[in-house]
């Protein structure tokens, strides 16, 4: 799974996993912090939430066009340090609702954070993208880029998978502690970004010399992609800009759906979901245990490969610790409870990416060698259906709750307000996450492998404005929490996720004669 890549993919996952870590503890606690830091209902704060979301995505297409002028390696260090000044404003506890005299400073300082945030994370994240794909457009390792986006996407949910922990153990810690309140307490959940940053600077110019030759914006640099480009006629060209683009319009679709996660699915866990967790069920909500279950797969597969007798000694031992780890632990678990926090739930995506990357590229692999591998295009519209089945889990997870709208009427009077177990919401982030590994770095692959050369940057760009769209629709969930029954809402992203499906299978032809 991992012999074959060059180095520099590991330094740039790496890099792009410190910078992951402090966005998505930011973004864990970012829709309360609104609510509660502001007193904004959730239509307003789902608002914000999806603008920002949009700017992040959208911000690529810029970033792409400058780099493919001035080189990727310029604007991936310009674009973290635009990033920690806006990680740093944000940080600071300026006021809100507990400081009527400085809501309007704080609420600027906060739209500015967000700004300079969108605009760094433009200019760094498609570029350090379209720099993994140049390392492989090396015919040495052509064959190796499906599965090298693969583990650079489970790298950025490693950084994912620890955030929501963080972010909710660093508020406790400052409102325990240090006496914080709780609004003020959040801007700790902020400052880990500043740090996770300075770990990627680190390790990015650390490594540098690895990859300096798939920076751009020297001459000669890149000469493969140069090649690339003088085959290519007009015609192809624009037959190559015209499957990207019909791509985009579907991915559109998926991100509104997908990144419910941080807003509609959060609203869910906050008010719909039991607020604790017993037995069996309890040891899923530590970070620590899901982290021995990875260590359980990765021995497990390095346990199968590994072509020396050390290697399979060493995998085995660690799959033996790891599993007998947690059937001791599980076996004397009891009746003991753990607190079940919102943000929380967000570790379950990252963690089920990570758990099943290997799985996913042992699958595709065995296809592959037997020539029945599916082309990009198709796992996508197969991560559409998928998407839809999430969403069918939720609800079906839903039957006989309250709108929200009467929930909080409910809580409000002290009347009856129905809980349902956290179960649905694992199950369904299970689900989410098998269309996301079938259409999220397949997607990136596809554009790496299809962009024209000369438009390399603004193609990449290009899948990062389509996320944006899809992410500035993600508010469509906020404005329909209310009166609405959930079955309803949820229902809607059940339709749009199975109607983008068809779109793909309709133009499937143009879109894998593109990819020849």
């Amino acid at each position: 799974m991992f012999k074959g890549h060059p180095k520099a993919l590991y330094a740039l996952a790496l890099a792009n996993t410190g910078e992951r870590f402090g966005y998505y503890t930011m973004l864990a606690v970012f829709a309360l912090f609104l609510r509660a830091n502001f007193g904004l209902d959730a239509g307003v704060a789902g608002a914000i939430y999806s603008t920002f979301l949009g700017l992040v995505y959208f911000m690529p297409l810029l970033g792409g066009i400058l780099a493919d002028k001035f080189g990727y390696g310029k604007m991936v260090k310009l674009g973290i340090s635009i990033m920690f000044v806006g990680y740093l404003l944000l940080s600071l506890p300026l006021g809100g609702v507990d400081t009527p005299e400085t809501t309007t400073l704080a609420m600027v300082a906060m739209l500015g954070a967000l700004l300079f945030i969108a605009l760094g994370t433009g200019l760094f994240k498609g570029n350090l993208q379209v720099m993994v794909g140049n390392l492989y457009d090396d015919p040495k390792y052509a064959d190796k880029r499906d599965s090298a986006f693969s583990l650079f996407y489970m790298a950025i949910n490693i950084g994912a998978l620890f955030a929501p922990t963080a972010a909710v153990e660093i508020k406790r810690w400052a409102e325990d502690s240090l006496g914080f309140s709780g609004n003020d307490a959040y801007h700790f959940s902020f400052a880990v970004a500043c740090v996770a940053l300075i770990v990627s600077m680190l390790i990015y110019f650390a490594c540098r010399n690895w990859y300096a030759h798939v920076e751009g914006g020297k001459k000669g640099a890149n000469n493969a992609a140069a090649q690339v480009e003088d085959t290519l006629t007009p015609a192809e060209t624009k037959a190559r800009i015209v499957a990207l683009c019909l791509v985009f319009a579907v991915v559109i679709f998926f991100w509104m759906a997908f990144h419910q996660n941080g807003l509609t699915l959060t609203y869910f866990a906050d008010e719909f979901t039991v607020k604790e967790a017993f037995g069996l069920q309890s040891m899923a909500f530590s970070v620590w245990n899901l982290v021995l279950v990875i260590v359980a797969v990765y021995a497990g597969f390095s346990l199968v490969q590994s072509e020396s007798a050390k290697g399979k000694a060493i995998s085995g031992v660690a799959l033996a610790a790891s599993v007998g780890y947690l059937i001791c632990k599980g076996m004397n678990v009891g009746d003991a409870s753990v607190e079940v926090n919102a943000p929380i739930f967000q570790q379950f995506n990252p963690f089920y990416v990570v758990a099943l990357t290997p799985v996913s590229l042992a699958i595709f692999g065995a296809l592959a060698k037997r020539g029945k591998e599916p082309s990009a295009p198709r796992k996508i519209a197969y991560g559409m259906l998928v998407a839809a089945v999430g969403f069918a889990v939720m609800a079906f997870g839903s039957q006989g709750l309250l709108t929200p709208d009467a929930q909080a009427e409910a809580v409000r009077t002290g009347a009856a307000a129905p809980l349902v177990s956290a179960n649905w919401l694992i199950m369904t982030y299970l689900v989410l996450t098998f269309a996301e590994l079938l259409l999220s770095p397949m997607g990136i692959s596809f554009v790496s492998k299809v962009a024209p050369p000369k438009y390399k940057g603004m193609m990449m760009g290009g899948w990062f404005v389509a996320t944006a769209i899809g992410n500035a629709l993600v508010s469509v969930g906020g404005f329909l929490w209310g009166g609405i029954s959930l079955t309803v809402v949820w229902s809607v992203f059940i339709v749009l996720c199975l109607l983008s499906a068809l779109f793909m299978f309709v133009m499937m032809k143009r879109l894998e004669a593109a990819t020849k």
